[in-house]
């Protein structure tokens, strides 16, 4: 079985759409470190809040190299660079991030990666839903920012244009 680790976003937008499972449904369990654990707990006031520790098929992961992370930290958030040292330290098969400026350390470090609208785009070719416009306006309604060239983009993609 592959071993998939998240970033924060990922998880916040598919928690967003009340479609984590998708996830499950395509990797099978993730693994998070518990400073993307911690960036969640962090959002407990909002409406879409749940406590990863109640999926059996996330796994939250101390990262061990300290002075990797120290390094990292200095150019990203938190859950950026925990998740790209719980990569390495996996020996992952695949990265889910969104931040731009975290894909390019993933990309300099040879992560394979994807991001949030390509796991999307890979349920609907697997047939777990049907349309992605609606996930993606509802992405946008809950405050995160989709360039409007990416979203005619993913649409273009997803044969929804």
């Amino acid at each position: 079985m592959d071993i998939i680790v998240s970033n924060t976003t990922p998880i916040i937008t598919f928690l967003v759409i009340d479609k984590l499972e998708i996830l499950r449904e395509i990797y099978g369990k993730i693994y998070i470190p518990i400073g993307v654990y911690e960036e969640i707990e962090n959002e407990v006031e909002k409406e879409f809040y749940t406590d990863l520790k109640s999926y059996d098929w996330i796994e939250i992961r101390e990262v061990n190299n300290k002075l990797a992370l120290q390094q990292l930290e200095n150019h990203l958030d938190k859950g950026e660079a925990q998740a790209l040292i719980l990569y390495e330290e996996l020996k992952a098969d695949l990265l889910i991030i969104d931040e731009k400026l975290g894909r390019t350390y993933a990309q300099r470090q040879n992560c394979n990666y994807i991001g949030s609208f390509g796991v999307l785009l890979r349920a609907k070719e697997l047939g777990l839903i049907s349309e992605i416009k609606p996930l993606l306006l509802h992405i946008k309604q809950g405050g995160i920012f989709i360039n409007e060239r990416l979203f005619e983009t993913i649409l273009e993609i997803a044969g929804e244009n």
